[in-house]
């Protein structure tokens, strides 16, 4: 007896759906567990926040506030979302798009409306690179605006890729190790800006937002001009993840584990007064130590990892 054609159509597309089901729960649960686990790591959250969570319209802050919705339902303390959009009045900008996504998930936000595209196109010459001056002018508003809310915290979408970016941009064209904090206070000393996003993977951004089919709005403003230097760093990690996995997640783990004695910052390390005492000292020269290049910290990297034994802001159940 053969076996009907549309009979085993349908057990393949069964058996793709039901692993499509497997892969996007595997997905939901690395995301939400990186997230979370960043939110513990830096304390991002407590209890009684009013989180302002600024949407741009990209698939990275639809992730957040996607993701943080999550979380709030499974967390074992009180905290609120707001979400905010800053219409820069760019041309073409869909203004009903976001309001739109937002009454349809029942999240409380706020548009609000600045011509700093005007600003911008008037200020910088053409060609050249928009993004600082645009960054400047967005957030003194979302500082005033989180003010206005009474947001305890603001959100950002920043995730892992774009801290490595940012280390790497630092580091070749302005000489410094420096890189995106995923927590800080403002210049003013008046707002806490969080990005709970900083341990997850682009890729995985990507996949989420086309699982979700979330409404991209695209940037205009300055993601077609060529050459920039972000875009260059963002590619050099493509690229490196792809001919040397693991060298990516190795820099970015790099970035949390600092020997101040073993760099030449002499304001974070007294070098001009550093003498022998006679005492064993751990931090002494190590640079050579074997166990230095080849010392793992292991990282949850699978859907069954355990959580940190450390007390947690966020938790899942």
């Amino acid at each position: 007896m053969t076996t009907s054609p549309l009979l085993h159509r349908s057990a393949n597309t069964a058996a793709e759906e039901q692993r499509q089901r497997h892969e996007r729960n595997k997905l939901h649960k690395r995301l939400t567990r990186e997230t979370g686990r960043a939110i513990a790591d830096f304390g991002m959250i407590e209890d009684g926040d009013n989180v302002m969570v600024c949407l741009s319209g990209g698939k990275d802050s639809y992730g957040l506030l996607d993701i943080l919705l999550t979380l709030r339902e499974r967390a074992p303390i009180h905290f609120d979302l707001v979400a905010v959009n800053l219409d820069q009045k760019q041309p073409g900008f869909p203004a009903e798009v976001l309001p739109n996504y937002l009454e349809s998930l029942g999240v409380p936000f706020h548009i609000e409306t600045q011509d700093t595209y005007s600003i911008v196109t008037r200020v910088v010459p053409e060609g050249k690179t928009m993004c600082s001056l645009c960054s400047r002018l967005r957030r003194g508003i979302l500082y005033r605006v989180a003010s206005e809310l009474g947001a305890t915290k603001i959100a950002l979408g920043h995730h892992r890729d774009d801290i490595l970016a940012t280390f790497f941009l630092n580091m070749f064209y302005g000489g410094k190790l420096k890189a995106m904090p995923p927590k800080l206070v403002s210049d003013d000393g008046r707002h806490t800006v969080i990005r709970p996003l900083a341990y997850v993977r682009e890729d995985d951004l990507i996949a989420y937002a086309r699982w979700r089919e979330f409404p991209i709005i695209p940037c205009n403003l300055c993601g077609t001009q060529e050459n920039l230097k972000r875009q260059e760093a963002a590619r050099m990690i493509r690229e490196w993840e792809a001919r040397f996995p693991g060298r990516i997640e190795n820099i970015f783990n790099a970035l949390g584990r600092v020997t101040p004695s073993h760099l030449m910052d002499r304001e974070l390390f007294d070098f001009a007064n550093l003498r022998p005492t006679g005492e064993p000292n751990p931090e002494g020269d190590r640079a050579f130590d074997p166990d230095d290049a080849t010392n793992s910290h292991p990282q949850p990297n699978d859907d069954t990892a355990a959580l940190p034994a450390t007390p947690q802001i966020v938790r899942f159940v």
